[in-house]
């Protein structure tokens, strides 16, 4: 039986993933492996929608694909790529740009907040048309399912308006794909503004664990995470986020309930939590920034891997925006 399709993926805009991108992402991608056809790609042109400082992005790159593979992605049972490494995904989004309606392009809320942070006159046409480049992302590999967080289900939905504005055009052409909305339980939030969900641009450092962080820093801000006064170890999201951050950091990574963390804590302090949620954290990235550094070492190696799985991506690739082409009724060359 042929496994349906699945494509996902994150931008290289920094030199390590977080433990938010972690749980929240990539451990699902390696479950997924195993039931879909799954391409997962590190989308670097996406990534020039703001300003790149060139040798960073390369480097970027290469770190984000090997941490994609040390935290259990197989190369050999998924396509792992680059995003520039494949073609078809600029040559689809042209096209998908075409028949795209400048209002429907402007009601996406993400370049509404990014341009109004920035202002207009700094924000790129690039940038503006990101979700179409997503969209073509997407529709290249027909996948069924497309495992998204909450804050994109508005850009998979202009995904679906558009593979079923072609079809209706130019015939059928592209799998109509659902989302798979990836589970609310591995929300990762920030260690010091635990309302809001750990993010690459936090507003401090601190906040933020790395997988590539050192044991020490990852102790550091652990013990600095900030909790309440009250000095009760139980899990209630509303008034007592800090805490019930780190319990669904500790259940996350140790497959504890936290109804069982809830009463083996009772009566502790918070430093005997924040303690043992240190140890997890790093002893569970241990191995992860351990083969990271190892697959950095021999940028040939990862370079092949990257070069294999973007050969399996464009043909697949290939094979829709032939059929894309065709239907819209482009002189193919010879």
């Amino acid at each position: 039986m042929t496994k349906p399709n699945l494509l996902s993926g994150m931008q290289p805009s920094a030199a390590s993933l977080h433990l938010g991108n972690y749980l929240g992402a990539l451990t699902q991608w390696v479950a997924m492996q195993e039931q879909f056809n799954a391409y997962y790609v590190i989308v670097d042109l996406h990534a020039i929608t703001v300003p790149q400082d060139p040798k960073v992005l390369r480097e970027n790159t290469r770190r984000t694909a090997a941490q994609y593979i040390a935290a259990g992605l197989d190369p050999n049972k998924s396509s792992l790529f680059v995003q520039s490494h494949v073609p078809a995904h600029a040559q689809l989004a042209w096209v998908l740009n075409c028949i795209t309606g400048f209002g429907e392009a402007s009601r996406m809320t993400q370049f509404k907040d990014k341009s109004q942070k920035g202002g207009s006159d700094n924000s790129s046409v690039g940038l503006f048309t990101y979700p179409i480049l997503q969209a073509a992302d997407i529709l290249l590999y027909q996948p069924t399912a497309v495992p998204v967080g909450e804050d994109q289900r508005q850009h998979l939905e202009l995904t679906r308006d558009l593979a079923m504005r072609f079809n209706s055009r130019f015939g059928e052409t592209f799998v109509i794909p659902q989302a798979h909305i990836l589970k609310e339980s591995a929300k990762i939030y920030d260690l010091q503004l635990p309302g809001a969900k750990m993010s690459k641009s936090a507003q401090d450092p601190k906040g933020l664990i790395n997988l590539m962080d050192e044991p020490g820093q990852i102790l550091k801000k652990i013990k600095s995470a900030v909790t309440d006064t009250d000095g009760q170890i139980r899990f209630d999201r509303d008034t007592k986020p800090g805490v019930s951050n780190l319990l669904g950091i500790q259940s996350a990574l140790s497959g504890e309930q936290v109804s069982a963390l809830e009463k083996r804590f009772a009566g502790q302090g918070y430093g005997a939590l924040k303690a043992e949620v240190a140890e997890v954290v790093i002893e569970s990235l241990r191995p992860i920034r351990t083969r990271t550094e190892e697959l950095l070492e021999d940028s040939a190696e990862l370079d092949r891997l990257l070069a294999s799985g973007a050969a399996k991506a464009n043909l697949r690739a290939e094979k829709t925006l032939s059929t894309v082409y065709e239907n819209l009724g482009l002189v193919r060359a010879l």
